[in-house]
């Protein structure tokens, strides 16, 4: 998809921009006035403004009034505050929702969303397209000159709540998406493999959005959810359109909700489109490792950035308010997760939200002024925290350095996962990538989670997880990278379909068959508590397969199970010094970090830092210096191999950083 110009000065703050999401139109005046005086006194330099604010702006259709976005605009300038300022058209007002009630979404029974909740709009309707640039032209025009505008924010979580429509508008839009990709129904029939079961169409006007109580064709639903994305982009391209004309030298973004993936929508492949690529990110509180499935996302969104700093748009300074127990954070872990965050290259630190709201739906979510006011350890984390971004201050513009190990991931494959019945159904897409992943985390070593299609120049170690779908350009480059002489490690269950969503033949894992020098011809599936060992002392679990090596060195055999006797591990050597490893079970995790051992000193991928276990190391580079995170993520002391000057203490450290149990340091090295 092609991409416009972005602004060449994008970054909305001089320094680390820190704050939230602030809805000062809840709230009287003088409970304003006392934000914006504790706002100075952490630090507070950048606030999102007017997310939800449609029914402000316009009160009822066509009368506008933007006196109170104007002097909030005014006040925070005053203060010295910045403004990330949202286009409403999240927050569609209930007067357009009794005017035009056809503009909220449908599930698969033509049950329309009720009304109150985000994003109440059908992506397709050209109505709420036509009412939502209308408060967007309005409000641009008006706001353009002011000097707190620092960066547009399109929407809220666009595919939020609405991601998925099946009105008779969506099922008209996306018979028309699927007419102009594939051009004739013969094609159409060809791609999706509609012969089964005796289902062909005749005419496009035979298509229709597709259910999933009564339709399993993996290629039609894989296209409904790149049909679904698209529809969701061109929203925000066009508000975007109207933006830039008015304001071209303001940055331009809204926010992603990048986690382990697949995502509501297709991420990576927006990203060209906006400005400054931003996200929301919550944890999971009964995740006992969740400061590792943090690190993930962050090593997702740098891949998605093109390794520039990027903006955490949103995070919980406490406990969020959506899952079944909502665990506040432990002590620590507000500013160890902040500071991670940084680690993995965001230059924001921003929060959802400011002041926590008194009513609504999310009236227990934690915010950086909790409900008990200033008073409380929350907030004497935010003023502990403020002072630290300010101390690292020169760490803004730094990028993370020394990522040798690049990791696959593509929204397309976990979609196309999902997408019909498969040999164990309902699976989770990224449980073998997150593992890997962790276990890299607990060796410090650093790994970009790429888009499958990014250039794999200049890394040691390729990683393969789970890459369920995959083109032959991008498998052909994977082969190219370890015949060059990288390593390649393949996981079970990647490379099994194509860009349709159809089985590659002749054996799995059909796209890197013949890298691997090994294939299997049948899964077996493992039930949750089942283990398979191996020959070597491993162990094995969620699946197992039927392994030949005809070309590849077998590593290690099933012992036990309907395998055993076949290879489970296997590796090929190329004579340019490079292989490519298979691994056709899920290993635990004493064995994967074993494997993983040999794997990385086969590559010559090295750590950012000699830690003790449990302490994060990500190093972060500029001209101006080097800059290394060290996050103790354990109850005991940790420490790691460093010199320099600690950032956020001013102590001078030689060889050896001590970090008490939860402790933190950034390290500006020698």
């Amino acid at each position: 998809m092609p991409t416009d110009a972005r602004p060449a000065a994008a970054w909305p703050t001089d320094a680390l921009s820190f704050g939230g999401d602030y809805s000062p139109e809840q709230w009287p005046r003088e409970t304003v006035l006392e934000d914006l005086r504790l706002m100075r006194e952490v630090g507070v330099n950048l606030v999102t403004l007017g997310v939800f604010s449609w029914i402000k702006h316009e009160p009822l259709d066509g009368r506008f009034d933007f006196g109170w976005i104007d002097e909030m605009l005014d006040l925070l300038h005053a203060n010295g505050i910045r403004v990330d300022l949202a286009t409403p058209t999240a927050a569609v007002p209930m007067w357009l929702h009794r005017l035009h009630p056809e503009i909220l979404p449908q599930d698969e029974f033509g049950h329309p969303l009720a009304p109150g909740g985000r994003n109440g709009f059908c992506p397709s309707s050209p109505v709420y397209r036509a009412f939502s640039l209308r408060i967007v032209e309005a409000l641009a025009e008006h706001v353009a000159d002011h000097p707190a505008l620092a960066m547009w924010h399109v929407g809220n979580e666009l595919g939020g709540g609405n991601a998925r429509c099946h009105c008779p508008v969506s099922n008209e839009h996306f018979r028309r998406w699927v007419q102009h990709r594939y051009g004739t129904v013969d094609a159409l029939n060809e791609a999706w493999g509609m012969s089964f079961w005796g289902n062909s169409y005749s005419s496009f006007e035979e298509v229709t959005t597709p259910s999933s109580k009564t339709a399993h064709n993996p290629g039609q639903l894989l296209d409904y959810e790149r049909f679904s994305s698209e529809a969701l982009l061109d929203q925000y391209l066009a508000e975007k359109a109207v933006l830039r004309r008015h304001t071209p030298a303001v940055p331009v973004t809204t926010n992603f909700m990048v986690g382990l993936g697949p995502d509501v929508v297709d991420y990576a492949r927006w990203a060209p489109h906006v400005d400054i690529v931003a996200n929301d990110h919550y944890t999971y509180g009964p995740d006992p490792l969740r400061h590792q499935e943090l690190a993930f996302s962050g090593d997702r969104m740098r891949g998605i950035s093109g390794g520039g700093p990027w903006m955490l748009m949103e995070h919980a300074a406490g406990a969020a308010s959506w899952h079944a127990i909502n665990q506040a954070k432990k002590p620590g872990e507000l500013i160890r997760h902040a500071l991670a965050h940084l680690a993995r290259g965001s230059d924001s630190v921003m929060y959802f939200q400011w002041r926590a709201s008194k009513s609504g739906t999310e009236q227990f979510h934690s915010a950086m002024l909790p409900h008990a006011g200033r008073d409380s350890r929350i907030f004497r984390d935010i003023t502990t925290l403020g002072g630290h971004l300010g101390r690292l201050a020169e760490v803004t513009g730094s990028t993370v350095a020394g990522a040798q190990v690049a990791l696959l991931h593509d929204n397309e494959a976990g979609w196309a996962l999902k997408s019909g019945l498969k040999p164990t159904n309902n699976p989770v897409y990224a449980d073998t990538a997150r593992a890997i992943h962790s276990a890299l985390f607990e060796k410090a070593v650093t790994v970009d989670v790429l888009p499958a299609w990014h250039d794999l120049a200049g890394y040691k170690l390729v990683v393969v997880p789970g890459l369920f779908l995959v083109s032959a350009e991008n498998a052909q480059a994977v082969a190219d990278f370890a015949r060059a002489g990288g390593t390649v490690v393949v996981t079970w269950f990647s490379g099994i379909v194509d860009e349709r969503n159809t089985v590659i033949t002749g054996g799995y894992p059909g796209a890197f068959r013949d890298l691997l020098g090994a294939w299997s011809e049948e899964f077996y599936p493992l039930t949750p508590d089942e283990t398979v060992e191996l020959d070597n002392g491993w162990s094995g679990m969620r699946s197992s397969e039927l392994v030949h090596a005809p070309d590849a060195e077998v590593i290690a055999r099933y012992s036990s199970g309907d395998v055993a006797g076949y290879p489970a591990v296997t590796r090929r050597a190329f004579d340019g010094g490079g292989s490519a490893w298979y691994l056709s079970t899920d290993l635990h995790p004493a064995g994967l970090a074993e494997f993983l051992d040999r794997v990385l000193d086969e590559s010559g991928v090295t750590p950012a830092a000699r830690v003790s276990p449990g302490v994060e190391a990500v190093r972060r580079t500029s001209a101006a210096g080097s800059y290394l995170f060290l996050l103790n993520h354990t109850a005991t002391e940790g420490w790691a191999e460093a010199s320099g000057t600690d950032l956020l203490t001013g102590h001078r450290c030689e060889a050896r950083v001590p970090l008490p149990a939860g402790g933190v340091a950034v390290i500006r090295e020698d």
